[in-house]
């Protein structure tokens, strides 16, 4: 074994036994490259990565390869979920050299880190006009030795690159102006027959989607609802959505969302869960509320510790080969136990699975809306049959960012499901993090896995796992998760800020330095810490009143719409957080005589339509002192002797109170209270 023996990632695990002196990112191994004056070979990927597991194979398992490390560079593998800080900065570094990026991430340094050439999956020899890892390293070991100065050289230009100060990017365009050129980008970009944005590869981008949602019910907007609900239909019928046990695929190779790339990530999970609970409650067609329950039900069943956290994600391999273990034949169905020839064909001919098409979908006809009975029980045998197959391989460890995605979309469930195992995983999930995660001291750290509790918390940790202690606040009412959601954000505020340019770094100041502290600010396959920020602030500021919020807000919209202008389609976490300063939702204070009598408020909330956009806190005398400490103004609301009693407020224009749900239902259906 190497020394990525006593690693706890599953990615480094799966490295550990290669041929190859690896080390993890560390004191260690930079110390070694400056004594022994060694180029450093830097490789980047994660455990559910295809084209990982195929540059592994063909290069970090072969004798020759690892004889040129081992003998002339001192070699780093890095897990990307693990340390998104050292991703990003040579990601960058990465895409200043080639204009693109991607895993593995394959890259050398100088002993100080400085990087002098980066790519992506490299064969390993020259194939088909691509660059082969052997020449590579053979070529630098002799330049190297050489003369190195042209490395030097490109060090430093890298470093004057990526240490340039960001441009002054402030706009006079308003955040209407940006918020409605980005519906308009989409509308360009929206393939009307498939669904989605552009062509193939399409990614699911599920904040996109949240985004069009809101801005047609904010602008009154019809057809940008139109767009999001058409793809969530197409996406729910083809291939990327795992017909048989339920959850998204990674993203569609395709156009019409028929051939996936078959790893599982949580994220994409927890944020297409939440936009299809989100849609569910714009659109009634069943098969919104099927594809959330149905994903969250994986998640529940795959993708969750025993002791309440969400593990990361699965593999997209089985047996060496992608996608396999998903994959079916019709003889294969004939053959498996209880399951008639007449009922294997009826499978079949329901989810178009044919020789030349062996994964279950459904594009082939119109009746995607609910599933027959026998259908559902034969595909309840075909998941069982399935687990008979060689395993996937889970990527078990847990992140606390990921998971405040995921306590989200379980909240938002068990709203608009109306199942309380949701709410409870929800809940269990947070006293996981505050049991493994979360330090004495208040300090969030960032992964957990075989009883290991390592990295500290990053800008996404604690921007995702406030967002989602706000979503189960909204739901319970308990105001510790407000509390918990506010402290996460202040220490945002006074740790994570860059007071000179705006906006928020990676890395608090705890992180062992890099050669720059990395700042991102797009909305990718995940919403940006940085986006995810400003809406947090917004949504407190509603919540508790505080005016730090509010300058926070104020001034994360400021730096967000500077960033944005150039191409705003790509900041569409952030386009939410602008309609939500846009169109603040009303302010609802709820004060029960006995906090029993709050249990009537959720079944009211849900039957409510979508357009009724509400910031709701409860005060009850059992909380009030508590509620009083986190949102001051609440102090002033009496507690009514007997009953309820409901304060509306929007627009800083408070009505009067009223004292029964039929009265606040009244005045909340009202005009001058919608969005």
């Amino acid at each position: 074994m190497n020394h990525l023996k006593n690693e706890k990632s599953p990615y480094l695990q799966q490295h550990k036994n290669n041929p190859i002196d690896w080390y993890p990112w560390g004191s260690e191994a930079l110390t070694r490259a400056r004594k022994e004056d060694k180029p450093i070979f830097l490789s980047i990927g994660y455990s559910t990565c295809h084209w990982c597991h195929v540059m592994a194979r063909e290069s970090f398992e072969s004798e020759d390869v690892a004889k040129r490390l081992n003998e002339s560079f001192i070699s780093i593998k890095v897990d990307r979920e693990e340390r998104p800080d050292i991703d990003s900065l040579y990601m960058a570094a990465c895409q200043a050299f080639t204009g693109s990026g991607g895993w593995p991430l394959t890259l050398l340094l100088l002993p100080d880190e400085r990087p002098f050439f980066a790519g992506t999956y490299l064969p390993k020899n020259n194939t088909g006009g691509l660059l082969g890892l052997l020449p590579l390293l053979d070529a630098v070991k002799e330049r190297w030795q050489e003369d190195r100065t042209p490395f030097l050289q490109t060090g430093q230009e890298v470093i004057k690159l990526l240490s340039q100060p960001e441009p002054d990017c402030k706009t006079d365009e308003s955040l209407p102006d940006l918020v409605n050129r980005t519906a308009f980008l989409f509308s360009r970009m929206y393939d009307e027959e498939n669904g989605g944005f552009g062509t193939a590869p399409k990614f699911p981008s599920p904040h996109n989607l949240l985004f069009l949602l809101t801005y047609s019910e904010c602008c009154g907007k019809p057809h940008a609802a139109e767009m999001a609900l058409h793809t969530l239909k197409q996406m729910y019928r083809g291939g990327i959505f795992d017909h048989i046990g339920g959850g998204f695929f990674r993203y569609a190779t395709d156009e019409n969302w028929r051939i996936p790339h078959f790893e599982k990530m949580l994220y994409d999970n927890a944020l297409l869960a939440y936009t299809y609970l989100t849609a569910a409650r714009f659109c009634p067609s069943p098969f919104l509320k099927t594809a959330a329950e149905r994903t969250l039900d994986y998640v529940l069943r795959e993708l969750t510790d025993p002791e309440g956290g969400f593990y990361c994600g699965q593999d997209a391999d089985s047996n060496g080969e992608e996608g396999l273990y998903y994959l079916w034949t019709p003889e294969a169905l004939r053959q498996m136990p209880k399951i008639s020839p007449a009922e294997a064909e009826s499978f079949c001919q329901w989810y178009g699975i044919l020789p030349d098409n062996p994964l279950p979908n459904l594009l082939s006809h119109d009746h995607y809306q609910t599933d027959p009975a026998e259908i559902i029980r034969l595909r309840e045998a075909a998941r069982h049959f399935r687990h008979t197959r060689a395993p996937l391989l889970t990527d078990d460890k847990i992140l606390a960012g990921w998971n405040g995605l995921m306590i989200a979309a379980f909240s938002l469930g068990y709203l608009v499901l109306e199942k309380t195992a949701y709410r409870k995983a929800a809940e269990r999930a947070v006293l996981f993090l505050a049991r493994r995660l979360l330090l004495s001291d208040g300090k969030l750290m960032r992964r957990f896995r075989e009883q290991e509790t390592a990295v500290n918390g990053q800008l996404e940790d604690l921007a995702f796992l406030a967002w989602g202690f706000l979503n189960l606040y909204s739901v319970t009412w308990d105001t510790g998760y407000l509390k918990q959601a506010a402290t996460l954000a202040d220490q945002l505020l006074n740790d994570f800020s860059d007071g000179t340019q705006g906006g928020f770094y990676l890395t608090g100041p705890e992180n062992e330095p890099l050669i720059q502290r990395p700042k991102d600010d797009y909305d990718g396959a995940l919403p940006s810490g940085n986006s995810m920020a400003a809406f947090l602030f917004a949504r407190l500021f509603s919540l508790t009143g505080n005016v730090r919020y509010q300058e926070a807000s104020r001034r994360q919209n400021q730096y967000l719409a500077g960033r944005a202008a150039a191409y705003p389609a790509g900041f569409s976490f952030a386009m939410l957080t602008f309609l939500e300063t846009l169109f603040p939702p009303a302010e609802l204070i709820c004060s029960y005589a006995k906090a029993s009598d709050a249990n009537e408020l959720l079944p009211f909330l849900r039957k409510l339509p979508q357009a009724v956009r509400l910031s709701v806190l409860v005060k009850t005398s059992a909380n009030e002192v508590r509620l009083a400490a986190l949102a001051p103004f609440t102090a002033s609301y009496p507690i009514p002797e007997n009953g309820a009693c409901y304060y509306l407020c929007r627009n800083r224009t408070c009505h009067a109170p009223v004292y029964s749900l039929e009265a606040l239902e009244k005045l909340l259906l009202a005009s001058e209270v919608r969005a």
